[in-house]
């Protein structure tokens, strides 16, 4: 069976992925001779740098989340179908979806990454990633109930094992996680649990390089870990995640440390089809790609975004999985098709990098622009402008604002409805000696 979409004499572009990359492209490619299919398996296009906030109880949802058909309403030539590619045809031109199969004449994987638990089947059991919308809502009610379970307990060892929070990874998506939820344990747990020792939970960010924020220079980094320690976040360096059983973690350096939530931030690869040749996949499961996002072994066939290894001399290891190389990307090969399919020579892209920002708290922000880095309060309102801007749809930029403007002034959170609950029981944490492991 064949997905329905209405006949068209044009040149058909499928685009797999409603993200930064793939939107961008699709919206760049209006106005020109191209029938444009978008699939996604879900129908809407997530802006993920604030993906944190809603799951820690910042944001709802819908204010980081613009429906598919919402932002291309009006444009000619365009399709969005909700589904998830299952296999890669590409001597058919072909893809086998869970709703038919579909034909393409030029084809854009733009799938995005996923948590990579580097085959630990301990924490593929037991970490709790941030990826999507689903992720963070089950974040944000793990948070919450963990506080609701540990009023069960008596013992105030027991509860602090309930309470108490690891994550791993220290880039940006670690540290802003870890700053939240201190702001959350600070302003509103400590209201809302006053039978609990909130003020005892710990936060421990784990990073397996010597400095936090890899990607930002050394005065940054430095800043953001003072910043988290001003916060009470116990930032722990040079140290990697050696196993953790839904109780205790123990880290590379012999550290153990009880808790009952671990969070994944410390690795992601990219998503990957079945379908093209193994030479064509890359380290980190993504396709490598040529000057031109052409996926290696094949002209019509292009990738995007996080799922893309594109190296050059100054990112020997591929872009950063971030939004800017994303949307710049999809620009740049919407430029490329109308010259491919007119055969027209094709011109290599080129990354403009626009600095990197990190924020870590109320008032707490690093920036780092080509022309200038800045710190603190002025680098904490830069950060919500740029995020602003980028955010799509006017309602989800005025529901951001009233939502930054009441929690920064009424210390308080919203968003606090459980909605997804634990299903194991609550245990006292020991080590295997029996001898209370250290908070």
């Amino acid at each position: 069976m064949e997905v329905n979409i209405p006949n068209s004499s044009l040149p058909r572009v499928v685009i797999v992925g409603s993200g930064f990359g793939g939107i961008q492209l699709a919206k760049s490619l209006k106005g020109k001779a191209f029938e444009v299919v978008l699939i996604d398996k879900n129908n809407y296009h997530t802006f993920l740098p604030l993906l944190y906030q809603v799951a820690t109880a910042g944001l709802e949802p819908d204010a980081i989340a613009e429906p598919v058909r919402e932002i291309f309403n009006g444009q000619p030539h365009f399709h969005f179908r909700m589904a998830e590619v299952l296999q890669i045809d590409p001597q058919q031109n072909e893809l086998n979806t869970t709703i038919g199969t579909l034909q393409y004449d030029y084809l854009v994987l733009a799938c995005g990454s996923q948590a990579n638990f580097y085959r630990n089947d301990e924490l593929t059991r037991h970490a709790l990633p941030m990826k999507t919308v689903r992720n963070a809502l089950a974040l944000r009610s793990r948070l919450l109930e963990n506080s609701e379970r540990a009023l069960e307990l008596s013992d105030k060892q027991q509860q602090l094992e309930q309470l108490n929070i690891i994550i791993a990874g220290g880039g940006p998506t670690g540290v802003e996680l870890a700053g939240a939820i201190a702001e959350l344990r600070d302003v509103v747990l400590t209201k809302d649990y006053p039978e609990l020792p909130i003020k005892h939970m710990k936060i421990h960010l784990v990073e397996g390089n010597n400095r936090l924020l890899k990607s930002m220079g050394e005065d940054s980094s430095r800043k953001a870990r003072q910043f988290l320690n001003q916060m009470g976040v116990t930032v722990h360096l040079n140290a990697l995640v050696q196993s953790y059983d839904g109780t205790v973690i123990t880290l590379s350096n012999g550290d153990m440390h009880a808790a009952r939530t671990l969070f994944w931030t410390a690795g992601v690869e990219g998503v990957i089809i079945p379908g093209l040749s193994p030479a064509s996949i890359g380290k980190g499961s993504r396709y490598v790609v040529n000057a031109f996002n052409q996926v290696a072994g094949y002209e019509n066939v292009f990738a995007i975004g996080d799922n893309a290894l594109q190296v050059f001399p100054d990112y020997p290891l591929g872009l950063p999985g971030l939004a800017p190389p994303s949307i710049q990307q999809g620009q740049w090969l919407a430029k490329n098709l109308v010259s491919l399919h007119q055969k027209q020579p094709l011109q290599p892209f080129r990354y403009a990098d626009k600095g990197v920002m990190a924020v870590i708290g109320r008032n707490r922000a690093v920036v780092e622009l080509p022309f200038w880095h800045t710190q603190g309060f002025i680098a904490w309102l830069l950060w919500m402008g740029v995020h602003l801007l980028l955010l799509v749809g006017f309602r989800n930029k005025a529901s951001t604002v009233l939502n930054w403007v009441v929690n920064y002034f009424s210390y308080s959170r919203a968003s606090r409805l459980i909605t997804r609950f634990q299903n194991t029981p609550v245990e006292s944490v020991t080590s295997v000696s029996g001898a209370s492991v250290p908070l």
